[in-house]
């Protein structure tokens, strides 16, 4: 495993430690020859320095409370994969959550079908044929909300029709030819570059998107089809996994893709400090880069597309039901996929640092304490020497 900065520290010190003793061990048998004490007299004190001082107790005090730290964290499901990353996760002081997967479930569902009446004048199911289109495009679409279109159509019995010259617009859209007809699939700012959107279907989409769920627009050739809304559910925990982030001084941001009023509506619900709406799959590593200049950044995503924003991040944080790509490139790994085990893992890593800091003050604090009396420091004051046996005792005690 990497080492972690404190570690490092610690090795430095500990590999320092012993020929100081040494010296001080000898430097203590020429004093005492020199005062006039007797060889053997002097030779115990030196012996004592020895056996009394404790380089054990610097060199476990950190590998030891690490070791601890994560085996408590994999027994909770949360995996560290480097020293390292256990120390430095408790130092967050901005954590981003990507939305889908992460603050959500990532299962949405369709919640409403608007068709344009106009459209469909000669079709007896408006609701029906606009599904149908919208499925037929969707269909291979690998997009969570293209999903919640193929697991509606399929629920309605929709037939799926075949679709030629698919082509996708990461972050906005989709186009492809039916039955003789370009369609054009995706938000408001996609399809309303091809097609009029009336005033009443605007009004309608900004509704929508006011409840947290996302509008998306078909058309085909010139003409609106409709809006069908799709809606994706918090977790159960996300409110109060933010809740305890900000409780521990941490700044809590969204990221999301979705409009800005979607994204408000959700950020709303589970309680973040901040919504970044819009951000394309590829923007995300760029809105890190600009958050870690106020801070260290934590990021916690699922997808593939998280990847470059986890690497980039000083730390990231993975769901463990999320992709191959955003496990491997985080620092740590959520195996329960709960947000909740986000502040437990800032929390267990604080707990190991606090550990490690009281093992290093006691290790230091003993050996101040403990050479200067094996030294014989206070026998011309008080009378006070150390037998060599008590301080062979006392340094495995100190262990």
């Amino acid at each position: 495993a990497t080492k972690a900065p404190i570690a490092k520290i610690a090795d430095r010190v500990s590999g320092v430690f012993v020929p100081a003793v040494i010296t001080i061990a000898i430097i203590t048998i020429i004093a005492w020859l020199i005062a006039g004490e007797t060889v053997g007299f002097s030779l115990a004190r030196g012996i004592s320095v020895l056996v009394i001082s404790c380089p054990c107790a610097l060199g476990l005090a950190t590998p030891v409370a690490i070791m601890v730290g994560n085996g408590k964290g994999a027994k909770s499901g949360i995996l560290f994969k480097t020293a390292a990353s256990l120390e430095a996760t408790g130092r967050t002081q901005i954590v981003a959550l990507d939305k889908t997967g992460t603050i959500t479930s990532g299962e949405p569902k369709v919640t409403d079908i608007v068709p344009d009446e106009k459209f469909f004048e000669e079709t007896g199911n408006h609701a029906g044929a606009l599904l149908a289109i919208a499925a037929s495009v969707e269909a291979k679409s690998e997009h969570p909300l293209a999903k919640a279109i193929m697991d509606r159509a399929k629920t309605d019995e929709i037939a799926v029709a075949e679709v030629t010259d698919f082509s996708a617009v990461v972050g906005n859209g989709l186009t492809a030819i039916l039955a003789g007809k370009m369609i054009k699939a995706g938000n408001l700012a996609f399809v309303s570059k091809f097609v009029k959107v009336s005033d009443d279907m605007r009004a309608k989409a900004v509704e929508f998107s006011k409840e947290g769920k996302t509008p998306l627009f078909f058309a085909a050739d010139d003409r609106l089809c409709g809006i069908i809304a799709v809606a994706d559910t918090i977790k159960e925990d996300s409110p109060e996994a933010v809740r305890q982030l900000k409780n521990m001084g941490i700044r809590v941001v969204m990221l999301t893709g979705d409009n800005e009023q979607t994204a408000n509506a959700i950020g709303k619900q589970a309680g973040v400090d901040e919504v970044i709406a819009g951000v394309l799959p590829d923007g995300k590593e760029a809105v890190i880069r600009k958050l870690k200049k106020q801070g260290r950044v934590a990021m916690v995503g699922d997808g593939i597309n998280d990847a470059p924003a986890l690497t980039r991040a000083d730390m990231g944080i993975a769901i463990g039901a999320g992709s191959d790509v955003a496990i491997d490139a985080a620092d740590v790994v959520l195996m329960k996929s709960r947000l909740i085990d986000v502040p437990a893992a800032v929390r267990l890593s604080r707990a190991t640092l606090t550990n490690i800091h009281e093992n290093l003050f006691w290790a230091f604090f003993y050996n101040v304490i403990g050479i200067p009396l094996a030294a014989g420091l206070w026998y011309p004051l008080l009378g006070w020497k150390l037998n060599p046996m008590f301080g062979a005792a006392a340094m495995s005690l100190s262990s």
